[in-house]
């Protein structure tokens, strides 16, 4: 029996660590057990707890409690609590997610006491070093033993830096694995804070949005323009973060057609996308799941990940900038995205744990 210890933190990886904690229970359980550890990067209820218990995903056997603090010093805390773990029990690898503060502290901290790291979603490069999730992403590849890439564009960025077919693995996108298991339960289930009629859904949460005044500034303003000249509702899921920057900056109530509402959970979500007719958001996640439910995106950044999102033309890069948000939202607003094709067959999990087990 092997035994692996998943590291999540924040709520895209509790998604993606589900679609994977499901195929090890219900295919592998006599090959394979996992431990959780939630470093506590997102620790609120809204942000963390819900999601544990309507994604069915074992609660975490260890819990670091982090809570918030500068890029250092929530990595050295969960580097610090992640290799003590380490070192007290014996693991055979160490599943990280993504590219949060969390999946650097993890790959970091085992690939010194030489315990394996498998890196889901590697690969993904936005070319844009002062992203703090940029550098992460990229120590976080050069660090792991096994590289699971959910785009070929992935696996050319991979190739590129040296690696090679026995490290780098296609893998497609654990995301839209848990889309297509998880859409027809958030369609079938009440969910009171999502209008009934057509809407645009509206996340904002990156630092360089929140804590720039005139980036965000522009952002609220731009949203409450389209919803009087749209005559559209815009859904506005509120990330502590930007609750607490929009008290900050004393800025006025939003119109009543901005609806705010607190952080959604993933089945929440799922069903506010399936009802929205557009998504505006500076969110990765959120990016992919409007295309796996073929929702067209404006990206409020100057560049994404996704890049193939982007070529297929279900997005648009259109930053902080009111114009090209509004010409973004007018070019959608007749637009149906294509279905997906660049990211698997929906079955990533279940390749990542054969290779894993291999």
């Amino acid at each position: 029996m092997k035994r692996i210890l998943t590291i999540v933190g924040a709520r895209p990886q509790f998604i993606k660590a589900a679609a994977i904690s499901h195929v090890i229970r219900d295919k592998y359980s006599d090959r394979i057990s996992e431990d959780i550890l939630h470093t506590g990067q997102h620790y609120d209820d809204a942000m963390s707890g819900r999601f544990f218990t309507e994604l069915d995903l074992p609660l975490p056997t260890y819990n670091l409690g982090v809570g918030s603090g500068s890029h250092g010093h929530q990595t050295a805390l969960m580097l610090s609590g992640i290799e003590e773990i380490l070192l007290r029990e014996r693991y055979d690898g160490l599943l990280i997610y993504g590219d949060t503060n969390s999946t650097l502290a993890g790959a970091l901290a085992a690939s010194k006491l030489q315990v394996p790291v498998y890196h889901v979603e590697a690969g993904l490069r936005s070319f844009n070093r002062a992203m703090p999730e940029e550098m992460n992403r990229i120590v976080a590849d050069h660090v792991s033993t096994l590289l699971f890439a959910p785009t070929h564009t992935a696996m050319q960025n991979l190739h590129s830096e040296g690696f090679t077919d026995s490290q780098a693995i296609f893998s497609g996108d654990v995301m839209l694995d848990n889309v297509r298991h998880y859409s027809p339960i958030a369609l079938a289930a009440p969910h009171s804070s999502i209008p009934d009629t057509p809407f645009i859904l509206a996340t904002v949460h990156r630092d360089f949005n929140t804590d720039h005044e005139h980036r965000l500034k522009t952002i609220l303003s731009t949203l409450c323009t389209l919803a009087d000249t749209h005559d559209t509702d815009i859904l506005f899921p509120l990330h502590p973060r930007t609750r607490h920057r929009i008290e900050s900056l004393n800025i006025g109530p939003l119109p009543e057609r901005v609806r705010v509402v607190q952080p959604l959970s993933y089945l929440e979500t799922l069903a506010a996308l399936n009802r929205s007719w557009l998504v505006l958001t500076d969110s990765g996640g959120l990016q992919k799941e409007a295309y796996f439910c073929g929702r067209p995106c404006v990206i409020l950044r100057p560049e994404t990940e996704w890049t193939e999102i982007v070529a297929a033309g279900a997005a648009i890069l259109a930053d902080a900038d009111a114009d090209r948000i509004t010409d973004a939202v007018a070019t959608f607003r007749t637009h149906c995205p294509t279905p997906p094709t660049q990211f698997g067959s929906g079955s990533a999990a279940d390749i990542i744990v054969q290779k894993i087990l291999d």
